[in-house]
């Protein structure tokens, strides 16, 4: 990483802890995750969007190859997407109550929603067998989502 990016970002996480309640000195060891997640967001959510609304546009901006070449890029940037995932769903495995928790099955309501929409559609070629499983198994991903997202929490001592 350049140095003057690692200074950057480094000011800009103190400016960002200034304006909340403790200092840049009191934060050492104490900092938040919560400004990397803004700025995650950020640039996810709008890469997202950018991918879902124009993808032919992206793809020829970010790949100048062949077409089987890009497919097999495309391909692994999904891999490293859903190991992702996989991952961040199995380290919050125990953490069933929290607001992170509820962040992160909200956002998988919405991936897979979008994985059903995005197949129904015709947008990911002709459904084959295989993608008829793919809408069952999202659909049904979906759906649980609904139910966790909407259980209440059971009370405490009950």
């Amino acid at each position: 990483m350049n140095l003057s990016l690692v200074g950057f970002l480094t000011c800009a996480a103190d400016r960002w802890i200034l304006k909340g309640q403790m200092s840049s000195i009191e934060s050492v060891g104490r900092m938040t995750p919560t400004p990397f997640f803004v700025v995650t967001a950020a640039l996810e959510i709008g890469a997202g969007l950018v991918f879902l609304v124009a993808p032919a546009l992206v793809i020829r901006m970010l790949f100048a190859a062949s077409d089987i070449q890009t497919g097999v890029a495309i391909g692994r940037v999904a891999g490293a997407a859903l190991l992702s995932l996989g991952a961040a769903c199995w380290w919050a495995r125990h953490d069933g109550g929290s607001a992170a928790s509820s962040g992160l099955v909200s956002g998988l309501l919405i991936y897979n929603v979008a994985v059903v929409a995005l197949i129904l559609t015709g947008s990911l070629g002709s459904r084959s067998p295989l993608l008829w499983a793919a809408i069952a198994v999202h659909g049904a991903m979906a759906l649980w989502c609904v139910l966790v997202v909407t259980a209440r929490p059971a009370s405490v001592g009950a």
